[in-house]
Parts: C-alpha cells; sequence; structure tokens
C-alpha cells in the first residue's frame, strides 16, 4: 500500500480544520499509521475554553478508548499461560463470588466480552470512591448479576476496567496502571500515556473536557441520546484525573493511540517490537457476543474480547465500518481502531464530548472515509 500523499494529507487536514472552525470541539489530535509508518500527525484548537494552544503532545481523557489499553495486558498474561479465557473469575480471584453462586460461574471470557452481567452499580455514581482501589473491589466483590452469566451481552461502562484491570492484579501480583505501563505503553514508545495520572505527573498540560448540548452546532435529526453532559463532568477534577478508572480515565494522545492500533493492525508488532503474538490477535478480535440493542447503551454492539467490531451502523470506523475492522470509542469524544486488512491504526481525539450515537459519529466517520478514500 502506498503512503498517503501531500494532497490527500492537505484534504485531510481542511476537514479536520472544518470540524475545529464550526465549533464541534475546542481542540483535537488526529494520527493515522500506515503499514506501520506515521502518515498523519495533526493537531489544532486550544486546550478548552479559555485554553492555550492544542499540541500533538496535549494529553486528553480518553473515556472508553481506555478499556483495549487494559484488555491487551491481560491477553498477555494469557500468553504466557498465567490464566485462560474460560477460567472462572474465582478462580483467581476467590473473593469475587461465593462457590455455588450464578457469579462464580463468571468467566474471564465473559469479562472480556461485556457478558458477565455486572453491567453497573453503586460504584458507577461513586467518583468518591473511585480514587480507592481496595474500596472499588470490595464493591465488585458485593455486585451481583443484573443476568446469568453468558446470557446476553451489555456494555459494562466502569465495571469492565476495574474487573479486568483486579484480574490483572491477582494474576500478576502489578498494580493494572503498572502492568498496562510495562506491557503495553513502554514497549511501543507511547510516552504520553497512562490510566490516570501518577504522583510524580503534572496534570496541568490535560485538556479540559467540554460537554456540548445535543446538537449544538450541529444539524438536528430527532431526539437526542444521553446526558453525556453530566457523564463527562466528574472527569476534568483532579482527583479522578489521579485516580485508577482502567475503563474510563486513561489520559494520553492520539499519537499514542494510533501507535496502539498500528501494532494490532500489523500483527502484534511495530517497529520491530512484538507485544502480542498474531494468534493472540486473530483470537481477541473475533467476534464473541453481538445484540441489536444493547443494555447498556441501547444501541447495536458486536464485541470482541475487549474490543468493538465494525458492521454496524453506529460502528464510529468509517461510513462502510468493515465488519473486520475492530476498537474502541470513548463518551462521544474520541475513537481509536486498527484495520489489519489495510493495515492501517487511526485515532482521533478531542475535547468536545457529543452525543455519541450521532454526532461524534458523524464527525469521526467523517475524517475515516477521508482516509480511507486517500487509501484507494
Amino acid at each position: 500500500m502506498s503512503q498517503i500523499s501531500e494532497t490527500d494529507r492537505e484534504r485531510i487536514a481542511a476537514l479536520f480544520d472544518r470540524h475545529l472552525e464550526a465549533g464541534l470541539h475546542h481542540g483535537a489530535q488526529l494520527a493515522v499509521y500506515v503499514d506501520g509508518e506515521p502518515a498523519i500527525d495533526i493537531a489544532g484548537g486550544v486546550t478548552g475554553p479559555d485554553g492555550e494552544e492544542e499540541t500533538r503532545e496535549t494529553r486528553h481523557v480518553l473515556f472508553s478508548s481506555t478499556k483495549p489499553y487494559g484488555a491487551v495486558t491481560l491477553h498477555t498474561l494469557v500468553e504466557e499461560g498465567e490464566l485462560d479465557y474460560d477460567d472462572r473469575v474465582v478462580e483467581h480471584w476467590p473473593e469475587f463470588a461465593d462457590e455455588g453462586s450464578d457469579k462464580a460461574d463468571i468467566t474471564v471470557r465473559q469479562v472480556l466480552s461485556h457478558t458477565a452481567g455486572l453491567t453497573q452499580g453503586e460504584i458507577d455514581e461513586r467518583p468518591d470512591l473511585w480514587g480507592d482501589w481496595d474500596a472499588v473491589v470490595e464493591k465488585l466483590e458485593e455486585m451481583e448479576p443484573v443476568f446469568p452469566p453468558g446470557e446476553r451481552p451489555a456494555y459494562h461502562p466502569l465495571t469492565f476496567g476495574w474487573l479486568v484491570g483486579e484480574i490483572v492484579r491477582r494474576v500478576s501480583g502489578t498494580p493494572i496502571e503498572h502492568a498496562v505501563a510495562e506491557r503495553v505503553f513502554e514497549p511501543l514508545g507511547m510516552d504520553d500515556t497512562g490510566i490516570g495520572l501518577r504522583e510524580d505527573e503534572d496534570g496541568d498540560d490535560v485538556a479540559t473536557l467540554v460537554g456540548f448540548e445535543e446538537f449544538d452546532r450541529c444539524r438536528d435529526p430527532g431526539e437526542g441520546l444521553g446526558d453525556h453532559t453530566r457523564v463527562a463532568a466528574p472527569f476534568n477534577e483532579e482527583e479522578v484525573h489521579r485516580a485508577v478508572i482502567p475503563a474510563a480515565n486513561g489520559i494520553g494522545t492520539a499519537g499514542d493511540m494510533a501507535r496502539f492500533y498500528a501494532c494490532l493492525a500489523n500483527g502484534g508488532e511495530l517497529e520491530g517490537t512484538r507485544i502480542l503474538e498474531p494468534e493472540t490477535v486473530d483470537r481477541l478480535t473475533r467476534l464473541e457476543a453481538e445484540t441489536e440493542a444493547d443494555g447498556t447503551l441501547g444501541r447495536e454492539g458486536r464485541f470482541t474480547l475487549g474490543f468493538w467490531k465494525g458492521g454496524t451502523t453506529v460502528a464510529p470506523y468509517g461510513s462502510l465500518s468493515p465488519e473486520h475492522v475492530f476498537g474502541h470509542a470513548g463518551l462521544g469524544s474520541s475513537v481509536g481502531w486498527a484495520d489489519p486488512e489495510e493495515n492501517v491504526g487511526f485515532s482521533y481525539v478531542t475535547n468536545g464530548v457529543r452525543d455519541g450515537s450521532y454526532e461524534h459519529v458523524a464527525r469521526v466517520n467523517a475524517l475515516g472515509d477521508a482516509v480511507r478514500h486517500a487509501l484507494r
């Protein structure tokens, strides 16, 4: 495949700039890798309503685009033989459930594929607890499935990350924020990305999130979905930045995320560094569960072991999203994906949180389509 031409790069950058000029967000980053090499890496706008100039190094809250980082960390442990996808969680985390209960039957595979039934609970509404890992774990141990494990898929917005994180900690002995750094971020040179902020990090360079009202500066096709402005609000707080929320408070850049997906698109290797074997990448991207109306999101979902696959009307991987593409989006503000057939890694990150079912999908698909057109 040829790299993106300078003419096409300018055309894509012009579309990127139009999103900023229209006021869809205050600042954004776009990064694309083709055949393992950087093809686009741009930034524009400002870091917030009264912010400084956005740069490629400006860090953003990634919301659910964080989830694949923890999932891949768990997959590395499976590769090493430390656990298996069909292990019951209680085999590694005995306090997770009482033997003989439905909850005790939950497997690692079900956690990764959003079929564990532990979709939401009290902890989702308790930002005051998010900075206390032990308190989070205790709440997970108290939770009961809302449906029998494996019965049906339903997106786990926050519990996914804590479940994966505690499994990783129990199996490896390493807290998830450090395990991800050691197994994913550091090997791939993702120097500006982490799960939350650590004590020695200054959070002044994290962009300010703005939750836009539905269809503000957008054409209104009908009723909006969800109070995303309320959900986003806590994620501007330093205490939330410094918590460990492996499903939602990754802090990083589009450039780093595109490197991650470039590695997966290339069978788990980038620039001579391998984080997963090709067989594992194939395994983690196979369709595990599919639903026409997800019980949490209220829309279509195609779940793999830690990712969303393309092929639905709402997949944010291009307007004609191929089924083989996989990735993840984050609360109406970010998206990353890998196309293994085209060997492309893509990431678009903004500080403007919009309705994820229409507005965010529209802007990310426009850029995804522009990139695909440039590769033909």
